[in-house]
């Protein structure tokens, strides 16, 4: 029997990390069916935190004490709940904020100035001169951010850089150089462009509802680069369908991957396969926190990046 600490990897798309850490634990795959004895063993859980945690899973594994999160966002798990079974939850915050601000504005470009419909058409030749698409300027749009934290505040300072003017809402109110709405409602009613950064929890479950997307109206341009369940997806494809709503830029989904056929009859969209913070520079420092938190953890250190 190995004197190393065991870890296990549960969605498979996590397994190219595996080789980062076999130098210091045994890694165990999941959708590879590690043998029975093996759940005696495991000391720590490797998960993306967008998917649900396998409560099941974690009741079945007696040495567990560390649930290590690779991704910045840990909605789909209840730290309270890993907490009081003894469990230290830890996840990758700060490093890809800029990058997911980044898509964000390229999907507002995208959508906006009808860069990917342009592709599309030149591809299927349907370019003629008679066929120039006009589209408004980028400057004086007005930006509306839904959640001011790291992700909606990068997002706030390129618009700002880019011609257009923001504000911003939130729960709570703070110091920031943009205007807050009095509500999400009204920030919708006033924005061109409204972008989702907020945080995915159970209080934003469902927070842009069909009435949020009626206020921002059918030149409105609605960014998601949150989490999809933030977004009523139901209504919004309904919006769009009946021309109540300009457009769409989505960056995430309501269920992942999502089905192609659900969006094959839907005008005015742009969507990208959960990318946002998907750049090498962001997945290696979440690979080194990852790293560093599993190395503390296990070794009866402070994690270094626990989730509050």
């Amino acid at each position: 029997m190995s004197d190393r600490p065991a870890v296990l990897i549960v969605q498979p798309h996590l397994g190219p990390i595996a080789p980062f850490m076999e130098s210091a634990y045994d890694v165990h795959r999941l959708w590879e069916g590690p043998p029975v004895e093996a759940e005696a063993l495991i000391e720590a859980v490797v998960v993306a935190g967008e998917f649900p945690l396998d409560a099941a899973l974690i009741e079945r594994l007696p040495k567990l004490r560390h649930v290590a999160c690779f991704t910045a966002g840990y909605d789909g798990i209840d730290p309270a709940w890993c907490r009081a079974r003894g469990l230290e939850v830890t996840h990758a915050p700060g490093v890809n904020h800029e990058d997911v601000a980044d898509h964000a504005i390229g999907l507002i470009l995208a959508a906006h100035r009808r860069i990917a419909s342009g592709d599309a058409d030149v591809r299927a030749g349907r370019w003629t001169p008679q066929s120039k698409t006009i589209t408004r300027s980028l400057g004086g749009l007005k930006l509306g951010v839904v959640g001011l934290g790291a992700i909606g505040e990068a997002v706030a300072r390129r618009a700002e850089a880019m011609r257009m003017s923001p504000a911003w809402w939130g729960p709570r109110p703070k110091d920031a150089a943009w205007p807050r709405a009095e509500s999400l409602m009204e920030l919708a009613r006033r924005s061109d462009v409204l972008v989702v950064a907020c945080r995915a929890d159970d209080a934003s479950r469902g927070l842009i509802s069909g009435d949020v997307l009626q206020a921002l109206g059918p030149d409105g341009l609605l960014v998601n680069v949150s989490r999809g369940q933030v977004v009523d997806e139901d209504a919004l494809i309904a919006a769009l369908k009946s021309g109540r709503l300009g457009g769409a830029a989505l960056d995430v989904f309501e269920t992942e991957p999502t089905d192609a056929a659900r969006w094959a009859d839907v005008p005015n969209t742009v969507l990208t396969p959960h990318t946002g913070g998907a750049t090498t520079q962001a997945v290696q420092a979440m690979l080194g926190l990852l790293l560093q938190n599993l190395d503390a953890v296990l070794n009866g250190r402070p994690a270094v990046t626990p989730a509050p």
